[in-house]
């Protein structure tokens, strides 16, 4: 640990004390990472390949491409071959907020983001085993607003980064039947940050950065009920990855200024620390209608279970005296929530489809421990979608529109500087997905 510039014996309770609240509500923002990011709610990033997005990413009774081992794993069995696919997801994010206070609106800074995916997915001619391994980033993304947004002690920025390398193996039970597992390698990094004291410059912040891995699982199954009709359940289990790193608190100015008795001198401390951070287990549930070979229609129901994300304590090597405590309770109590997905398919001459899909993404949020560096809401999400299915090769492009209605939150828990996460927030995307493939 760095030494401190001076003694914190002349720091005040008052200010003690302010300053650990400061820390029990307001730091609860940088868990989550983005938000705003992705189409999902709290963190998570279902946009893993461009056929199932420009569908809405209902996919899960689907799922006949190398991106099944994400979607469906039990969808393996409708490959042959040996098949290649990878994908890019670009992001472009417009959530702002404004102050109600001040009636003044701020922009989110880190507006762009690209979530890459890669599958291999291979099954030999009249053998009921098909198998792979996908590499994707399921959660992640980043958020930064403003330093003098009314919020800054409540959180400024937060970033995640979570990778996921994932074989699957699916094997048909029985015609028309299969069943999928597969195993998560799950790698991830944070940096997550916030002001301390001072309400609109950035003289000061605490600072949490860290990383680690956990390994889960995910299942499915696929099941052909009718010549007409797929059913298609996915399960994904939750993880809890022990991050380890370190934290740094530093105050560069003296706040309030001498002669007031409650007075903080600057300081620098970069100490070792370590916090468990969990993802939540995912559940969807599809339907397939083929009323022709020419079109294919999905509704998917889709439970995130956020609930895991109640309390998490950030637990330094020591505690700074008069200022932070040790072991720092981040208090999230975030909600489970659904997604509802509907997509559909026209199946064109020469290999071509066309596509749309439609998800209402439910918030996980509540406003008592809302996160301006997640900033969820209830979300639309509009796609399109074009694509070719070809001998050697197939190619898709998906473009995508999210809004979310303004939410004004109100009653979010106060920071020592008497700060809240209230206001009004709203939400705009517009994403872009390719995918290709290359069968051999």
């Amino acid at each position: 640990m760095e030494e401190l510039v001076e003694p914190f014996g002349t720091i005040m309770k008052k200010r003690t004390v302010s300053l650990m609240c400061a820390l029990l509500a307001p730091v609860t923002a940088f868990w989550t990472m983005t938000p705003l990011a992705a189409k999902a709610t709290g963190f998570s990033l279902p946009d893993q390949d461009a056929f199932a997005t420009g569908r809405g990413e209902a996919f899960v009774a689907t799922a006949d491409n190398p991106s099944a081992i994400y979607y469906n794993p039990a969808g393996l069995t409708q490959l042959t071959g040996n098949t290649l696919r990878a994908g890019l997801y670009g992001l472009y994010l417009d959530p702002s907020y404004e102050n109600p206070t001040t009636g003044q609106t701020y922009e989110n800074e880190k507006n762009w983001h690209a979530v890459p995916q890669f599958y291999y997915a291979g099954r030999a001619e009249k053998v009921p085993v098909g198998y792979g391994i996908g590499i994707f980033a399921p959660f992640g993304l980043s958020s930064e607003w403003p330093q003098d947004t009314g919020f800054r002690t409540v959180g400024t920025e937060a970033s995640l980064k979570y990778f996921t390398i994932n074989p699957a193996i699916a094997y048909e039970v029985l015609p028309g039947l299969s069943l999928g597992a597969g195993v998560t390698f799950n790698y991830a990094q944070a940096d997550l940050r916030q002001g301390l004291v001072w309400p609109a410059q950035p003289f000061d912040e605490f600072r949490f950065e860290g990383d680690g891995w956990d390994i889960g699982y995910n299942l499915g199954l696929l099941w052909k009920v009718h010549e007409k009709v797929y059913v298609g359940v996915s399960f994904r289990s939750s993880t809890t990855v022990d991050m380890k790193g370190e934290t740094t608190a530093q105050n560069s100015v003296s706040f309030p200024p001498p002669p007031n008795p409650a007075f903080l001198p600057p300081f620098a401390v970069t100490q070792d620390a370590r916090a468990d951070f969990s993802t939540p287990l995912k559940t969807i549930f599809g339907i397939s209608y083929r009323p022709t070979p020419a079109w294919n229609l999905e509704f998917n129901a889709d439970y995130t279970d956020w609930s895991k994300l109640d309390t998490i304590v950030v637990r330094q090597a020591s505690a700074i005296p008069g200022v932070l405590p040790q072991n720092v309770p981040l208090v999230l109590n975030w909600e489970a929530s659904w997604y509802y997905e509907f997509g559909v398919t026209r199946y064109l001459d020469n290999g071509w489809t066309v596509s749309a899909g439609y998800i209402l993404n439910e918030n996980s949020v509540p406003d008592a421990n809302y996160t301006p560096v997640v900033a969820d809401l209830t979300r639309h999400f509009f796609s399109l979608g074009i694509g070719r299915r070809g001998e050697r090769f197939d190619f898709d492009v998906a473009y995508q529109f999210g809004y979310g209605p303004n939410h004004s939150v109100t009653g979010s828990a106060l920071s020592a500087t008497g700060q809240t996460a209230d206001g009004t927030y709203d939400f705009i995307s517009h994403a872009l997905a390719v995918s290709v493939s290359w069968h051999f």
